[in-house]
């Protein structure tokens, strides 16, 4: 939702600040211990997508920009642990959770957690051009007679998000104490999470370490890109752990693990080491990046995008303590048949070239 700010009102709608005026809190950003001091519209636009820096200037002159509960100008310079919020004359656009009915397998559930294997194509919370038929819908959904349960209450749900496009593993608090606990534990990079992806190319190294940077890619604000240390001080400090699994002919099954959890952390650093995930077509992984130029090789691939018609990549394990009880939990999930389907392909292709 804040990565949409400013380019959903008009701006005559960006009102300035009154003393008697009752103003409403849109977004909120809590900047990490680690950051850089750089100017606060250089750090938002690389927070938010579809949104220009001479909008957020235009929103910091007026006084809609708060840091630490003032009001700051576009020369700001952030702080680790800034708390910056932006503040509008007018009630945001809440996206109401309602519940919906939307088939979900659900992996375990107590009283304070659900976790919940997520299938590929859904969406995990509402957004603009999302606004219902999410993870979170069905959630509401599966609780609805649980009267504690509120799907609009930011300090429940969901724990972590994964993409749309992505499938597997992800955790939702029913508590606040559950959220408050797991949240923790996400931001200390204490819990374990691992991914399978199916990559373009032959990974030469059994295993291997990534640490790269990430910052949204100036070319395309819908992406993000590896910066070299020191060159953009909004990039945030990422590190991607890798072992490869299987080489099938021109792929490569690898196993990713997350110290840190950037936004789509393991398709930037699997292409930034030049393994693009397979059909991931936001990276690039869906034209034929390896292989032949054969017009018989491009329709095999073009049949394994038909299979596989989203990024390849899947949360398999999850592991966390408990919020409640203190014992480690350790989940795995399968990976799914669209997965399992397009592994299989390539191993009958692989072997037929042998």
């Amino acid at each position: 939702m804040a990565e949409d700010f400013l380019e959903e009102i008009d701006a005559d709608e960006i009102d300035g600040v009154g003393e008697e005026q009752e103003l409403f809190e849109h977004f909120r950003f809590v900047v990490d211990k680690g950051q850089a001091m750089v100017r606060i519209d250089k750090y938002l636009v690389n927070c938010m997508s579809n949104t220009s820096r001479n909008r957020i200037q235009e929103a910091a002159d007026a006084g809609n920009i708060l840091v630490n509960g003032k009001s700051v100008k576009s020369n700001y310079r952030v702080k680790p642990f800034d708390i910056i919020t932006i503040v509008l004359a007018y009630p945001p656009n809440q996206f109401e959770i309602i519940p919906q009915d939307i088939p979900i397998d659900i992996v375990y559930e107590d009283d304070d957690i659900i976790l919940v294997n997520k299938q590929p194509g859904l969406v995990v919370h509402p957004g603009f051009g999302n606004f219902d038929g999410t993870l979170l819908n069905a959630i509401a959904w599966h609780l609805k007679d649980y009267p504690e349960f509120d799907p609009n209450d930011s300090r429940i749900g969901l724990v972590h998000r994964i993409d749309k496009d992505t499938s597997g593993l992800v955790l939702i608090a029913k508590t606040e104490n559950a959220k408050a606990h797991l949240g923790k534990q996400f931001f200390d990079k204490t819990t374990q999470r691992r991914y399978q992806t199916l990559v373009w190319g032959n990974v030469k190294e059994d295993e291997g370490t990534i640490i790269g940077a990430l910052a949204r890619d100036p070319r395309d604000r819908m992406r993000f890109t590896v910066f070299p240390d020191g060159e953009n001080p909004v990039a945030k400090h990422a590190i991607t752990h890798y072992k490869v699994l299987e080489r099938i002919g021109y792929v490569t099954l690898v196993e990713c693990q997350l110290e840190t959890g950037r936004t789509h952390q393991i398709r930037v650093h699997m292409k930034h080491i030049g393994h693009t995930i397979f059909n991931d077509e936001r990276y690039g992984g869906h034209d034929v990046l390896k292989g032949t130029t054969a017009a018989k090789y491009k329709q095999f691939v073009k049949n394994c995008f038909e299979i596989c018609p989203r990024q390849a990549l899947h949360a398999k394990t999850l592991g966390f303590v408990h919020p409640s009880t203190g014992e480690f939990m350790h989940f795995e999930s399968e990976l799914p048949e669209d997965m399992q389907q397009l592994i299989e392909k390539w191993r009958n292709y692989a072997k037929a070239m042998e």
